[in-house]
């Protein structure tokens, strides 16, 4: 990807101007270095959240620092302060993804040589993995990505053998989901009649999911629009999509898997 050179926002403090003037003085360094730090094993990465945050520590990266604390429920929500964006100036590589309405801040704040690399969050198993090798080869960490993904396959696996043996009766469980949770759905093998979101649920959907009779509704964490299916006796289970401080992916989908077989205990389907 070719790097994008942007403007330093004028809102930034005058700090944060003396550190990125700082910063910029290493620009050649770095890239004879071949996007690294001098001496580094890996580039310096800068991530909206700890999503993003989660996929570059997945791909190989080892000095990650995160903009959006992990304590914000919504991360969305976050405004930016001039030492984030700061930070962002002394980065080689920026990760964010679109939705987050202050990417175009993100942007205009990169300055020195930084790399913008729009990620694509999905937590479907083949979709993370994909992106966990594209970051690892944009990195040049392709063996540390490669590595993960032969341990994530394999701990993943587990986990969907653990919840198949939970079904109730044997039998695969119905569930709606949000569109941001499905990748929970896949992975418990539930067979999916509906989903809703990221919009609150219109009487409409409301009539055609409760007709459905899901037994398990699978619910975003993040931008949770309240009961979903009152009324109906459908187990509402709250799915977190977004990693701890730790930067680690495998403990949000054996969160998800604990969370959906503590639901389907004692469920019809």
């Amino acid at each position: 990807m070719a790097r994008n050179r942007v403007r330093i926002a004028s809102a930034l403090a005058l700090s944060a101007g003396l550190l990125l003037t700082a910063g910029c003085g290493d620009d050649k360094a770095d890239k004879e270095s071949g996007g690294k730090r001098p001496g580094d094993g890996s580039p310096k990465v800068v991530a909206t959240t700890t999503w993003e945050g989660a996929f570059a520590k997945a791909a190989g990266a080892k000095d990650v620092k995160v903009i959006v604390p992990q304590s914000v429920h919504h991360a969305p929500d976050y405004d930016p302060k001039p030492s984030d964006l700061a930070a962002v100036a002394e980065a080689d590589f920026v990760l964010y993804a679109p939705f987050e309405p202050y990417a175009e801040k993100i942007k205009e704040a990169a300055g020195s040589d930084a790399e913008l690399v729009e990620v694509k969050l999905d937590n479907d198993a083949d979709k993370a993995s994909a992106e966990v090798l594209r970051l690892g080869k944009m990195f040049g960490t392709d063996a540390a990505a490669a590595k993960w993904k032969q341990s994530f396959t394999a701990e993943y696996g587990k986990l969907q053998q653990e919840l198949k043996a939970a079904w109730p009766g044997g039998k695969a469980p119905s569930v709606a989901t949000q569109v941001f949770t499905a990748w929970s759905a896949k992975m418990a093998g539930a067979s999916v009649v509906g989903t809703y979101g990221p919009e609150a649920v219109t009487p409409q959907q409301l009539s055609e999911l409760s007709g459905k009779k899901p037994a398990l509704v699978l619910d975003n964490a993040h931008m949770s629009t309240g009961t979903v299916l009152p009324d109906t006796g459908a187990k509402q289970v709250k799915i977190v999509n977004y990693p701890g401080n730790d930067l680690e992916l495998l403990p949000v989908y054996r969160g998800a898997a604990d969370a959906v077989k503590k639901a389907m205990a004692g469920t019809g389907s």
